[in-house]
């Protein structure tokens, strides 16, 4: 089987859908019945190495016109395709233009926000209404408000939540760099990771922040770390300094992959009061690294701790909630929950295998 991959990004790239990506791409080249998988992304951020099996047409990161060529040129190949995974809502233009040219079949992947309401850009909007292809959702908050306003057949959305790598991360002690790096000697720490863009100020930083005054009556030795970057990192540091948090909270900008395990050990609990995730790939990292875990009951990081099974939820809005469930939570020990297994790297392949084998019409 061959496959042709239409990505954002994947490696290469930085963020969940990117990480998500590049789990999928790992499952490709690990099963047996696939001979190559030929990836098409939107954007390249940084050098990379791809696996072997995986073919990337570099010359489609450069613009539209650039990825419609490299579209076009994919459908013509004298190598035909036997299926076209098509990695965000905004391609579905491009998918559907090389199913028309191919006659192949369309797998769509489908995440969080993007998907919720009807695109912005009317052709993608108008493409998607109907599109009755197997349709991988990262979560069912998202399958649920994508099917309502598609009209997409429930039968043809499947739930893929993420992966997690657990021999990646794991439970460890506080790395001493990091407590020096951050001036936190002698200091319990909560955390939240994620981008900072100006847009969608949906993690649940702001709540947080909002929490701290109350949180440091209590607990005078408490610092929130904020890891991360974006355009709104510059408002989320003005309203820090408005709350008179002073050294109480950190800005940690954006780290490489190397070091996002330590920066997880570095923390006594993990507090993600979100309201626009589709599911929250960082909370399983957390999870994954022992920590105890707010995650919020509104959006897809409720099911990223298993409807609460995982650990505590909250309503973002419900600020008395949050300030206890934060208070409850530093005093739970470190542990790495056996629930977690259900978002193993195993399990998640054999999902997204049974999805493009009925999709290929091959065995799994």
């Amino acid at each position: 089987m061959r496959i042709l991959f239409l990505a954002t990004d994947a490696h290469g790239g930085f963020g969940g859908i990117s990480q998500y990506n590049r789990d999928v791409l790992q499952v490709l080249v690990e099963w047996e019945w696939v001979e190559e998988v030929v990836v098409l992304p939107r954007v390249i951020e940084h050098e990379f190495h791809a696996p072997e099996k995986l073919a990337y047409l570099e010359a489609a990161a450069h613009g539209i016109p650039a990825y419609l060529a490299a579209c076009l040129k994919a459908a013509v190949s004298s190598k035909s395709f036997d299926l076209i995974y098509c990695a965000h809502l905004n391609l579905v233009p491009f998918a559907r233009l090389v199913a028309g040219l191919t006659g192949k079949p369309i797998v769509l992947a489908i995440y969080g926000i993007e998907a919720w309401t009807p695109p912005r850009r009317r052709l993608v909007a108008w493409l998607a209404r109907g599109l009755n292809v197997p349709t991988i959702s990262i979560s069912r908050i998202t399958a649920d408000r994508y099917r309502h306003w598609s009209g997409v057949d429930t039968a043809q959305v499947c739930i893929v939540p993420n992966a997690i790598h657990a021999e990646d991360y794991g439970l460890g002690s506080r790395p001493q760099y990091l407590v020096d790096r951050y001036g936190l000697r002698g200091r319990r720490v909560i955390m939240t990771m994620g981008r900072m863009p100006d847009a969608e100020r949906q993690k649940g930083f702001d709540e947080v922040l909002e929490s701290m005054p109350s949180l440091l009556e209590q607990n005078p030795d408490l610092a929130y770390v904020l890891v991360g970057d974006g355009p709104d990192r510059v408002r989320l540091e003005q309203k820090a300094q408005g709350l008179g948090l002073g050294d109480a909270v950190v800005f940690a900008g954006r780290i490489s992959e190397i070091e996002k395990a330590d920066h997880y050990r570095l923390a006594d609990a993990y507090v993600m009061p979100s309201s626009g995730e589709g599911f929250g790939f960082v909370v399983l990292e957390a999870l994954a690294c022992g920590l105890p875990v707010v995650a919020s009951r509104t959006d897809g990081t409720y099911e990223a701790v298993r409807d609460g099974l995982l650990g505590k939820v909250v309503d973002p809005a419900d600020r008395r909630g949050l300030l206890n469930s934060i208070t409850a939570v530093l005093n739970e020990p470190k542990q790495v929950h056996p629930g977690l297994d259900f978002f193993s790297f195993d399990n998640f392949g054999k999902r997204v295998r049974s999805i493009l084998s009925q999709a290929a019409g091959t065995p799994t």
